[in-house]
């Protein structure tokens, strides 16, 4: 092992790097031809590994494809590693739910445990990832007067984007005042504050926070997980990852330190003031990891998982607002019967609306924010679909697939309410409804999210009506690999009367 080494380091001395990434894929290829599988193995394309990473990527509509042709289970090696893909209701369900204790591990990249070292909720498994989970599901959703004063913060939020908005009657980007007010959500739950709508350090955080996010996503970033080794050598995005990373935990650390100067332990005003007599409770179980390196990661966890999907889905809710307007007139016109025009909606009314209930989990459908769950690991040799999983197989679930099974949905190509009504026109939430993913390692914010999402959602519906500048047709296109966001759109807003 020690000669390969030194071999391949005398090589990099005069290669450039495509011609490097040339000999190691030539290599790679050269080892999967003579290493047999397991014969029950899940079949798969016959690729070059490596370049075929690099040249053309695994975008959801290729692996769409790649299903249409090898079924509900099949396996790509990407680079040394071979990952099985699992699609449809039926197969998505029994790894996250029937099977789910056998997948229950996340893999941690070597780039990702370069960047945080093991900490947060992610990037954690077994014991510590149990606690740490309970922990933050907790205290992201809380009961009593803890979720009161959280839906009066949502509130507040709320009407602070409906007068935002109504300074800005006409056509404009609603892009960055939904940020703001989603990011000021999020800032309350997690510091106890909002850092409002000017420029500030907080929104720098979340500026690098999704610059790393999308960068981890690049080819390069791949190929560092699967040859740090190799790729330490070349300039590319591991550095601005690392350097973005360490920026957002230096922040964190230094509202951690703002917090114990005048913390409480009988009044905790967030969730770091939480986590705080946390530590100090768990301090011999230190397998659960309590302490503050994992506050840090634990925190940036809970900005990055509440932000850009929350932003997004309410981008998409408008969009198709303004796509359907008769779904938008029947939304309104709910809103008019239970809520009326004197007062702000609250949650409570939403048990009094099905169609407007209907119409958001149908925005998450459509939308299709997430299509792939976060990859998991084989726990323990498991048999799925008549196939051999190997212990230590990555395997990775589309949620996108099962958003759109066609045994489950009456016509998943539309975007259709009905989908969550029942013969009585009741709100009907389905069993294929896989927008958060499913069982024990399912999207920790599905609670909190919802919330948000009815509030802003009717908030905005109850003051405006929303439609496409000068009669274009608005476009459904999403950008993005791991999280589907609208293209930046313009919206022609006029108020009620």
């Amino acid at each position: 092992m020690k000669d390969c080494t030194m071999f391949f380091t005398a090589i990099l001395d005069w290669c450039d790097l495509k011609t490097c990434l040339l000999i190691f894929g030539l290599l790679l290829l050269f080892i999967k031809i003579r290493k047999k599988g397991h014969s029950d193995f899940p079949p798969g394309p016959w690729v070059i590994p490596l370049l075929h990473d690099i040249l053309f990527g695994f975008d959801p509509h290729t692996i769409d494809k790649i299903a249409q042709r090898y079924g509900h289970i099949f396996s790509i090696r990407r680079g040394g590693i071979k990952t099985v893909y699992v699609s449809g209701f039926k197969m998505v369900h029994e790894v996250l739910v029937t099977q789910g204790d056998n997948f229950l591990d996340h893999p941690v990249s070597p780039l990702l445990d370069e960047a945080v070292k093991g900490n947060g909720i992610s990037a954690s498994n077994g014991y510590r990832w149990r606690r740490q989970r309970h922990f933050s599901v907790s205290h992201i959703y809380p009961i009593g007067d803890g979720r009161r004063a959280l839906e009066l913060n949502i509130l507040r939020e709320c009407a602070l984007l409906t007068e935002a908005i109504q300074e800005e009657i006409g056509v404009f980007d609603p892009h960055t005042k939904i940020v703001n007010a989603v990011t000021n959500v999020i800032g309350f739950l997690v510091f106890g504050k909002c850092f409002n709508n000017s420029p500030s350090d907080f929104q720098t955080l979340l500026t690098l926070s999704a610059e790393s996010c999308s960068l981890t996503r690049t080819p390069l970033a791949q190929l560092y997980d699967i040859c740090p080794w190799l790729m330490k050598r070349f300039p590319g995005p591991r550095e601005t990852i690392l350097s973005n990373y360490s920026k957002v935990a230096a922040f964190l650390r230094k509202q951690i330190e703002i917090h114990k100067k005048d913390w409480d332990p009988f009044h905790h005003r967030d969730f770091i003031d939480s986590y705080i007599g946390e530590i100090d409770k768990r301090r011999k179980d230190r397998e659960a990891g309590f302490g503050v390196e994992n506050l840090v990661y634990c925190t940036l966890d809970m900005l990055e998982a509440g932000t850009e999907t929350m932003t997004s889905t309410l981008r998409w809710a408008l969009l198709f607002m303004m796509k359907y307007p008769d779904v938008q007139k029947a939304v309104q016109a709910e809103i008019d019967r239970v809520v009326g025009q004197s007062r702000q909606p609250c949650l409570a009314d939403k048990v009094n609306m099905p169609y407007v209930n209907a119409v958001l989990h149908e925005t998450q459908r459509v939308a299709n924010i997430l299509p792939y769950s976060a990859p998991r690991v084989a726990r323990r040799d498991t048999t799925l679909g008549g196939y051999l999983i190997p212990e230590g197989t990555v395997v990775i679930t589309s949620l996108s697939s099962v958003l759109n099974d066609k045994s489950k949905w009456m016509t998943p190509d539309k975007f259709n309410p009905d989908h969550f009504l029942d013969s009585q026109g009741l709100f009907w939430k389905r069993e294929a409804f896989f927008a958060f993913s499913a069982g024990k390692r399912m999207c920790l914010g599905e609670q909190l999210a919802q919330m948000e999402l009815f509030l802003f959602f009717t908030s905005l519906l109850q003051r405006f009506t929303f439609s496409s500048p000068g009669g274009v047709e608005p476009s459904l296109e999403a950008q993005g690999m791991n999280v589907m966001s609208p293209k930046p759109f313009k919206v022609r807003v006029s108020t009620r009367q």
